[in-house]
């Protein structure tokens, strides 16, 4: 039981990588705490709440949550960034966080309500002391952060954004980059958005991810012989599909506007299945994955579309007759 009271939380290695990466940009030394989490996929919460204090107190500019969200990149949040990246739309995106949300904070569980015509995004409570406005403002920014670089966020209208922490002198600063009223001493720290958004579509054709799933799609194709335009649409739905969990044939055959059956015998025509085509794109994904040294196995297990680690690790061996950590310390 003490156990579980002392546990402060944890957050996604990414982070930290982040917070490096700004350090950096500042020309500033890199502090010895900070060195040692760059090559964990994860690290205590209390020690990313006084890597931020510190540089906080070293800086002393207004704002500073502000500054470190407009250096975020997809690398730094991980399966989420991923998984967002995939999705058609806001309330689809947001429904997935919700369920990795732990990924990237664990110790401060995720609230999403309705609030008549508003959806409120918010943390609850940490252990007292633990959570400090600066904490607070930089998990919230991170998240629009995102949505602005790469989830075409000037499309997206927020309602309001609520911190607990007092008022700073230059509030028009956070409302310039949330672009709507920012409002401070508030019983919770939140973002509210109308719920008419959450269908907005993202923004087409030049997501990374995107990108990255087009080229690794047309790798695999060259692979394959006999290759047709069914087959490259499959590859497109399937790796699609795993980022969504609808992979099953039945979506995919859906997607692709033909039956299951003559799916099948597409595939049958060119010596395979649709399990066998499944396979390669998973083992192809994995080993993109695991050039990542942030993306912890389980983190990965659930991109390819896997419950359980363990079905992964077993059908990673049976494909490549390797662990998965192993093939992660070959290619480093």
């Amino acid at each position: 039981m003490q156990q579980l009271k002392d546990y402060t939380g944890s957050v996604y290695g990414g982070l930290g990588q982040l917070l490096y990466a700004f350090y950096q940009a500042q020309a500033l030394p890199i502090p010895e705490k900070l060195e040692k989490v760059q090559n964990l996929e994860r690290f205590d919460y209390i020690i990313w709440r006084d890597l931020l204090t510190s540089l906080d107190q070293q800086l002393k500019r207004p704002a500073l949550s502000l500054e470190i969200a407009e250096s975020v990149l997809p690398k730094h949040l991980g399966i989420i960034a991923y998984i967002a990246m995939s999705c058609e739309n806001l309330g689809e995106a947001l429904y997935r966080y919700h369920d990795f949300h732990r990924l990237i904070y664990d110790g401060s569980p995720l609230q999403i309500t309705g609030i008549g015509e508003y959806l409120s995004i918010r943390w609850t409570e940490l252990l007292p002391n633990m959570a400090t406005q600066l904490t607070d403002e930089t998990a919230i920014a991170l998240m629009a952060g995102f949505l602005k670089h790469f989830m075409d966020f000037k499309d997206i209208t927020l309602y309001e954004v609520h911190f607990k922490g007092p008022s700073p002198k230059y509030i028009a600063r956070y409302e310039q980059f949330f672009r709507c009223p920012v409002r401070f001493s508030q019983p919770y720290s939140q973002v509210l958005m109308p719920l008419s958004e959450l269908t907005r579509p993202f923004m087409k054709g030049d997501q990374t991810l995107q990108q990255l799933l087009t080229q690794q799609a047309q790798s695999l194709l060259e692979k394959l012989p006999n290759t047709t335009h069914v087959d490259h649409r499959l590859q497109q739905a399937i790796l699609t599909g795993l980022q969504k969990n609808q992979f099953q044939i039945e979506h995919i055959s859906a997607q692709l506007q033909i039956s299951v059956r003559q799916l099948q015998r597409h595939l049958q025509q060119q010596g395979t299945t649709y399990q066998q085509r499944m396979h390669q794109v998973r083992c192809m994904l994995a080993k993109e994955y695991l050039k990542d040294p942030h993306l912890g196995l389980h983190e990965i297990a659930l991109l390819l579309g896997y419950s359980e680690q363990s079905a992964f690790q077993r059908a990673f061996k049976q494909w490549l007759n390797i662990t998965p950590q192993q093939w992660r310390l070959q290619h480093q």
